[in-house]
């Protein structure tokens, strides 16, 4: 995809996981044929900065040779899975998660941001992450399916998850899924087999920095960081073993347990740039046109809640309602409260949830 600062290549590590080989050579890659700048994204996929015109094609050579992409197109497309990022070999989150890999070609082409989570594990992590079919345990500890957009799921039975959740994924296309573009979109009465009462459970918050059951946490503010730092941390000879991505601009580091946090990642969870999200904002993506990092982090010190700098009323960042949110509109900023980027909210509370655009809010405004 084309941003302002070249190519973004977008990389889907298999169940969120790199080894220290791959981390090795996808850093080595970027700084090769982009300008070696990695993004985490709320999907828990990898996205490399700056490539080049003439850059693409080797670095999309070296990536297939590291297993991060599928030589086959149309078997890339198709890998939208998001996976609950602290399984474990062989429980029932990594089991589901394998056998629908393996079953993906059987699977539909699908919308683009249309795809799987696999949230199997004692308690729920991703309630509140965006996917469409999911996969996730019931609130009485069975493993349901369930629509986005459903409050309630139906029992599924162990070892048929994937069929599931790839017989939902072609439901959702007969049925016209395509038009409402998302699952949660989709007003379609469920098919009488995808129909049940069980509710899941309730969901744990994000994981936090600090020690994990097989490493450490640590926080990228904006969730990027450089390739040469991320190369630092599995150089010949370290104890990293692997390292997981995870929907929440954070990575879990297989095998360290060092105290401190490298040069530019986060080991304080109440560190205020935890609570800021923002995009790349200007010059970095065309569609925006004000800076956002550098501003977030002016504001984030003042701000009590959850703040969201966005280049434009897309809201990449983040999809959900902040505490304070600004907005990039034709060069200035709309100030909204209590609102997701481009739904503008008028400052002062009231009974209506939304301004009109004639109403008072504080809005286009230079920062």
């Amino acid at each position: 995809m084309r941003s302002g600062d070249g190519l973004l290549v977008r990389v889907k590590p298999r169940l969120g996981r790199l080894t220290a080989h791959q981390v090795r050579g996808l850093c080595a890659a970027a700084i090769a044929y982009g300008s070696g700048v990695i993004d985490l994204t709320s999907r828990a996929n990898l996205q490399l900065r700056g490539v080049s015109e003439d850059g693409w094609q080797p670095l999309l050579q070296a990536l297939i040779a590291l297993d991060l992409v599928d030589a086959d197109a149309e078997g890339e497309k198709r890998r939208m899975i998001l996976v609950a990022p602290q399984w474990q070999e062989g429980d029932d989150t990594h089991r589901i998660a394998c056998d629908l890999v393996e079953h993906l070609h059987t699977a539909p082409d699908l919308p683009a941001k249309v795809g799987f989570v696999v949230d199997a594990g004692a308690t729920r992590v991703l309630g509140t992450e965006t996917g469409d079919f999911r996969v996730e345990r019931a609130a009485d500890g069975a493993l349901i399916l369930r629509a986005d957009g459903r409050a309630t799921g139906v029992a599924v039975a162990r070892g048929d998850e994937a069929t599931a959740l790839i017989a939902l994924a072609r439901w959702f296309m007969d049925s016209g899924g395509a038009v409402a573009g998302r699952m949660a979109r989709h007003e379609a009465a469920l098919p009488d087999w995808a129909t049940g009462a069980l509710p899941p459970s309730s969901s744990l918050a994000p994981l936090q920095p600090g020690t994990w059951q097989r490493g450490m946490a640590w926080a990228l503010p904006f969730g990027q960081i450089a390739a040469a730092v991320l190369a630092d941390l599995v150089t010949p000879g370290s104890t990293v073993a692997a390292v997981r991505i995870t929907p929440w601009r954070l990575i879990l580091v297989e095998g360290d347990r060092t105290p401190s946090p490298p040069h530019g990642m986060l080991a304080d969870p109440s560190d205020f740039l935890l609570r800021a999200d923002a995009c790349p904002g200007a010059p970095y993506c065309p569609q925006a046109s004000v800076e956002t990092r550098s501003l977030a982090a002016r504001l984030a010190p003042s701000i009590a809640g959850r703040l969201h700098v966005s280049g434009c009323a897309k809201g990449c960042a983040s999809q959900r309602a902040a505490d304070v949110t600004v907005t990039g509109r034709d060069g200035l900023y709309d100030l909204s409260l209590n609102a997701r980027a481009g739904l503008r909210r008028c400052a002062r509370r009231s009974a209506a949830p939304r301004c009109s655009p004639n109403s008072e809010a504080i809005d286009a405004v230079p920062l």
